[in-house]
């Protein structure tokens, strides 16, 4: 029989604690063959692994959190699947083996001391794009020609008859727009170009033995008025000047000059002037003195064949008009193209000689 004023209830606890294991005591006397003894027993022994067994028997909301503490416990080292009450759920950790065989592509994150176990897979676009091609096989170099070029029979700088034929040919079929000078400058040059050019020769504006033999395939021998025209232009009506004796008559407009004597013209030559600031002078003069190889102190530029007759303005040849024509202009002097012409020229006209500059 238990005595229940003295707080004895056969485990040792007194007070409080022995009043709560009072109602345990009497859950366990309504258990049938006196059943309690063994388990009152085995939870009062001082030897016992469980720290306080009585607490856990006697509160049912203990064992509750008890319970709830093992199945987290449960959760935590992946023993089954379930979600603890009132805890969140979360989904159960995956092994590693799990991982990679539900999914291949999935890798753990690179650290610096840690590398994925498994390389990561190949990019879409490095699995999918086509095989490079392979690289063309590389064409031999053709070897350079062993044939030496085509001999050079005329290029800029050359004085000769046959510049002029060849000028001459090259106006016959329309490359060449003036008179035949027999000098060979950047006029001739151009139009070989052109020739060349159109022929599908090699474009170097010298007259070598392909492009010359071409040329007179093409063309027919020059007449002697081809080749030696009075001038370019036609001439202007002498001045009244110019009819008695020996002048050279100069006119500005047709740009001409005749050489006269009484009225009659004995040749005739393409002429240039002086530009807007250096302006050839008009008026009558005469011939003070003669040059053939004269050189400009002024300028320092050559004055073969020079007729003066106004201060430094002179009649001469000019290689810069017989190459360039009308695209330039002189100092002031009178300038011919025409080597050959003002040569003969320069031996017919004597000092004192009459020279008539107008318009």
């Amino acid at each position: 029989m238990v005595d229940t004023d003295s707080g004895w209830d056969g485990r040792g606890g007194r007070g409080r604690r022995g009043a709560r294991d009072t109602r345990g005591a009497r859950a366990a006397d309504a258990i049938p063959d006196g059943r309690v003894a063994a388990p009152d027993r085995g939870v009062a022994a001082p030897d016992s692994r469980v720290a306080a067994p009585d607490r856990r028997a006697a509160l049912p909301g203990r064992r509750v959190a008890a319970v709830s503490l093992v199945a987290l416990a449960a959760l935590a080292t992946g023993c089954e699947p379930g979600t603890a009450t009132g805890a969140p759920e979360a989904s159960p950790p995956v092994r590693p083996t799990q991982a990679a065989a539900s999914s291949p592509t999935r890798t753990a994150p690179v650290t610096e001391d840690a590398k994925p176990r498994t390389a990561p897979p190949p990019s879409p676009s490095a699995s999918t794009s086509p095989p490079a091609p392979a690289p063309a096989t590389a064409r031999p170099a053709p070897e350079p020609s062993t044939a030496p070029p085509p001999r050079v029979l005329m290029r800029t700088g050359s004085e000769s008859d046959r510049v002029r034929e060849l000028q001459a040919r090259l106006r016959q079929i329309g490359h060449f727009g003036r008179n035949p000078t027999g000098y060979y400058g950047s006029v001739t040059a151009d139009a070989v170009r052109s020739f060349q050019a159109k022929r599908s020769l090699p474009v170097t504006g010298s007259t070598d033995e392909v492009t010359w033999q071409r040329l007179l395939a093409m063309t027919r021998v020059p007449k002697a008025a081809e080749l030696r025209p009075p001038t370019e232009r036609p001439l202007a009506a002498p001045d009244e000047r110019c009819l008695k004796g020996r002048v050279l008559c100069i006119s500005k407009n047709s740009r001409t000059l005749a050489w006269m004597i009484d009225g009659k013209v004995v040749s005739a030559m393409d002429v240039r002037f002086g530009s807007e600031y250096t302006p050839t002078r008009e008026g009558v003069f005469e011939v003070f003195w003669k040059s053939r190889d004269h050189v400009s102190t002024l300028y320092d530029t050559p004055m073969p064949y020079a007729l003066f007759f106004s201060g430094g303005q002179a009649v001469h040849y000019s290689a810069d008009f017989a190459a360039n024509g009308y695209g330039g202009a002189s100092h002031g002097c009178v300038n011919v193209r025409d080597k050959k012409k003002v040569a003969a020229l320069f031996d017919q006209v004597r000092t004192g000689d009459k020279v008539v500059v107008y318009w």
